[in-house]
This record gives C-alpha cells, sequence and structure tokens, in this order.
C-alpha cells in the first residue's frame, strides 16, 4: 500500500520508486520463464525487429496486432548482421516479449495480478484498472536498443487521461546499463504526439500505424532529466504523461524489466490505439 508521502510524490513529480515491491523469488521466476519463451520461440522468415523509430516499421503490422492478444518475441534492431544471421545466442539478441502475457501465461499472470498491485492502482486513483498489455524488456548487453524520450498515452490514449505505466526492475538498473530517466514534473505538461492505428479497407491485418505530432514543445535534454538507478525487486509507477527514455546499452550487463499499463475503465478507451482487444479475450483489472 502506498503511503500518503509516496502519493504525493507520485502527483508532484509524475512517478514513485518503491524499492522492495517484489522478491528475489518472484524476479526468478519471471525470468526463468522469460528465457524459456524465447528458448522455444523459432523465428521464420518474418524476423519481428522492434524499434521505437516508428515503432514497428520493421515488423509485420499483422504480427504487430495480434501480439495485443498473443505472445510474441521481438528482436533488437542490431541483432543480425548482413547476412541476416544472429551476431549473438538468440536469448541476446531479443529486445521484448509482448503483450498479452499477464492473461496467457500462468507464472506472468501470477506475478501481474494480485492485491498488492490493486492496493497501489487504488491509491494512485485508477478506480477500475485494465490491464492491457504487458513487455517483458530484456536490454540485452552489448545491443540494447535505445528508447526514444515518449509518453506512454501516446499509445494507450483515454478520455479523460488515465493510463499509468507500472515498471519493475528484475537485474540492477544503473547508467551504464541504461536504466530508465524520467522528467520530474513533465507530466503536467502536453501530450506529444500519438501512434494510431489507421484501418484499411482490406481488414485489420492489413491496417497501419502512424505516430501523429500534437503539440512541438521540445522533449527534455539528459541535464533536465533524472536517472532512476534503481535495485532489482523496485517498482516504478509512473504517469502516462510523464517523458521517459532510456540510453542503448553498450555494457557487458543485461538491464531486463517488466511492465504493465493499466487504464481506468472508467475513461473512454480509443478506437484507434494500436492495442485492440476482442471478445477472446477482454481485458481485466489486477484482481478478479
Amino acid at each position: 500500500m502506498l503511503t500518503a508521502a509516496q502519493i504525493e510524490g507520485y502527483h508532484r513529480n509524475g512517478f514513485a520508486v518503491l524499492p522492495g515491491f517484489k522478491s528475489a523469488a518472484e524476479i526468478a521466476a519471471l525470468g526463468e520463464r522469460a528465457l524459456a519463451i524465447v528458448d522455444a520461440f523459432e523465428p521464420g522468415p518474418r524476423r519481428n525487429v522492434f524499434t521505437t523509430d516508428g515503432q514497428s516499421r520493421r515488423s509485420s503490422n499483422a504480427d504487430f496486432f495480434a501480439s495485443a492478444e498473443g505472445i510474441t518475441c521481438f528482436f533488437e534492431d542490431g541483432a543480425f548482421d548482413a547476412a541476416g544471421q544472429l551476431r549473438q545466442p538468440k536469448a541476446e539478441s531479443i529486445n521484448k516479449i509482448g503483450h498479452a502475457m499477464h492473461d496467457l501465461d500462468p507464472v506472468f499472470e501470477g506475478f501481474s495480478r494480485n492485491a498488492a498491485l490493486a492496493q497501489v492502482a487504488a491509491g494512485l486513483g485508477l478506480v477500475r484498472p485494465q490491464l492491457w498489455q504487458s513487455m517483458f524488456i530484456f536490454k540485452p548487453p552489448g545491443i540494447g536498443g535505445e528508447v526514444n524520450w515518449h509518453q506512454d498515452a501516446s499509445f494507450l490514449s483515454t478520455t479523460p487521461h488515465s493510463v499509468v505505466g507500472f515498471w519493475f526492475a528484475l537485474e540492477d538498473a544503473t547508467r551504464d546499463n541504461a536504466c530508465l530517466w524520467v522528467l520530474p514534473g513533465g507530466h503536467r505538461g502536453p501530450l506529444r504526439e500519438r501512434f494510431v492505428r489507421i484501418a484499411s479497407d482490406l481488414g485489420p491485418a492489413d491496417d497501419r500505424t502512424e505516430m501523429l505530432a500534437l503539440d512541438r514543445t521540445p522533449w527534455p535534454s539528459t541535464d533536465q532529466a533524472q536517472a532512476l538507478e534503481v535495485p532489482a525487486g523496485t517498482m516504478v509507477v509512473f504517469d502516462g504523461l510523464l517523458p521517459h527514455y532510456s540510453a542503448v546499452n553498450r555494457s557487458s550487463r543485461s538491464r531486463h524489466a517488466y511492465t504493465l499499463h493499466a487504464t481506468d475503465g472508467r475513461a473512454t478507451y480509443a478506437v484507434d490505439n494500436w492495442l485492440q482487444r476482442s471478445a477472446k479475450l477482454p481485458v481485466r483489472g489486477f484482481v478478479d
């Protein structure tokens, strides 16, 4: 449960840091399950590569959209050489797994759904939390790609704004291995852009995405930002309007993390958000 000081800090800064929120055993179980998913993953001729420069520009849009109701592995942009071969072991080549593990995998669901998280969500003002997506982020050594400055509300838009990110450090996160950077108080600024899904006359599998500029407010510099160097087990919660970023991981250490994004069911979820759920996998909260 959040303290009054943590809630006040969250509303003032746009984020709150909760050390020791997850145990070493919980972290180990999630990491082992993620590596098992990667080990079983056999990439086909369409190798989905994730990059924040256009998001899914190097992935099949059909595969990207399907990941909203599935479990999909996305490679790092620098994972392959000129001949199309992996430069390093598969487990060190994955950018992330997404986006419905919290609904489809028992280990991920157990990590993602419990009373403790429900209490935190309530303390932040989520009256009817709805968990839309989960991501296991590998940030592998040497090639863990930069995640440009962005706001999560660009990707999960609601009216009124309600998206909250729940970010878990599964390994120690430092400047050396590309920890998160945030702009304290930046959530009080405008939403700068929206990542929208544009329908195709050919059907949903042929939809495309586009990043729409909304406001020309510049992104922060690192001089303005705060590095969130946190130990494994820490949970960081942040407002969906908070600008945040992580650099390329050029170190010899990975920086595993896990994220959940929730909105309030009282708000209207945008029909042109990239992530849409069908009746076969309805969105749910932290507790049933």
